[in-house]
């Protein structure tokens, strides 16, 4: 949105809707339910996030090619939520960091938008070949590895060119209070931009998952046992996890591109805003569909839990042991004094 287009929003809004005191409590709602959201799904986040990175490096050593996969999207997600204190506090007060904080935060944002849904889209293909052609990939596992990387960071530049509008048009402008908003210099590039965003932050991944989530339920269709049911349970729960939380906001913003007028309805606002909220959640929502679900992350949980355990044991009993010594120390040191009184 550019600078005077917001401007007129919010002048517009202000002198249109038709309670006079909309604008101020569509303010004040911001005001509340941002900072309580963005506060959530950065404590969820980052504690699930940690875990998985703790996890994949220290207890799975990467050994899989989904663990790479899994490890670049926790990462991407890790950063992500770093940038939810700022949004919060902008909410509650304004924007107080300066112009290269904003762009930093919003290009953060955009290069986590794309960096999660290509390494989804890639965590897709992976699981496609691992179960449709399950002989071949564990023969060729070395050479996936190796591509699976390269793969990485080739999302990270990509994901980096894509987002070099955030972090070059962003931009720190006061209405009645200071605001980060992309500042394009026409309405046309906001266009294209946000048509590229949408195209290859949802619609690609989207279908993606439809084709190759198709194609690997017909597989385990096929086979027998009880693993296939769980498979087709956690495959359900990621496409629909995905859906819901994508798809209200993304088709919000459609509309708000297609008819701008909606700016001016104080209800297509709150949901713009409940929506966007809703999509954030991926960041902690990530590790739940990757790993809470799945027997190895439990399994490797409970190690960090007996480990933290025999940690504490260990640290407990060091104590114990100083607080001895100390006492043993103070003991023979007042022998010695009460023997130095009676000398013989």
């Amino acid at each position: 949105m550019a600078t005077t287009d917001a401007a007129d929003f919010y002048y517009n809004f202000s002198i249109t809707d038709p309670n006079e005191n909309g604008s101020e409590n569509f303010h004040t709602f911001t005001r509340v339910f941002l900072p309580c959201m963005y506060s959530l799904v950065f404590i969820l986040g980052l504690a699930g996030n940690t875990l998985v990175f703790v996890i994949l490096v220290f207890y799975e050593k990467l050994k899989m090619l989904t663990d790479i996969f899994l490890l670049n999207l926790a990462i991407a997600d890790w950063v992500f939520l770093w940038t939810l204190p700022f949004w919060a506090y902008s909410a509650v007060q304004e924007w107080t960091f300066g112009t290269v904080a904003c762009r930093i935060i919003r290009g953060l944002y955009i290069l986590n938008l794309y960096t999660s849904m290509l390494t989804l889209t890639s965590i897709t293909f992976d699981r496609l070949i691992a179960i449709t052609f399950a002989t071949k990939a564990h023969m060729c596992q070395n050479k996936r590895m190796t591509w699976g990387k390269l793969i990485c960071v080739l999302i990270w530049a990509i994901s980096l060119a894509f987002a070099a509008p955030q972090f070059i048009f962003s931009e720190v402008f006061n209405i009645d209070k200071a605001i980060c908003q992309e500042e394009y210099p026409s309405h046309r590039t906001e266009l294209i931009l946000e048509a590229i965003q949408m195209t290859l932050g949802y619609f690609i991944p989207m279908l993606a998952m439809i084709i190759c989530y198709s194609l690997i339920i017909r597989t385990l269709l096929h086979a027998r046992g009880f693993q296939k049911n769980k498979s087709l349970k956690k495959i359900f729960s990621v496409v629909a996890i995905f859906i819901l939380t994508q798809s209200p906001y993304t088709f919000l913003r459609l509309i708000k591109i297609i008819d701008w007028s909606f700016n001016l309805n104080s209800s297509f606002e709150y949901a713009i805003t409940i929506t966007e909220a809703l999509a954030y959640f991926r960041g902690c929502l990530n590790p739940v569909l990757y790993f809470f679900m799945g027997v190895k992350f439990r399994r490797n949980f409970q190690k960090i839990i007996k480990n933290s355990r025999c940690i504490k044991r260990q640290v407990m009993a060091k104590q114990l042991q100083t607080i001895e010594e100390d006492g043993s120390k103070t003991f023979t040191s007042n022998n010695a004094d009460a023997t130095s009184m009676y000398p013989l």
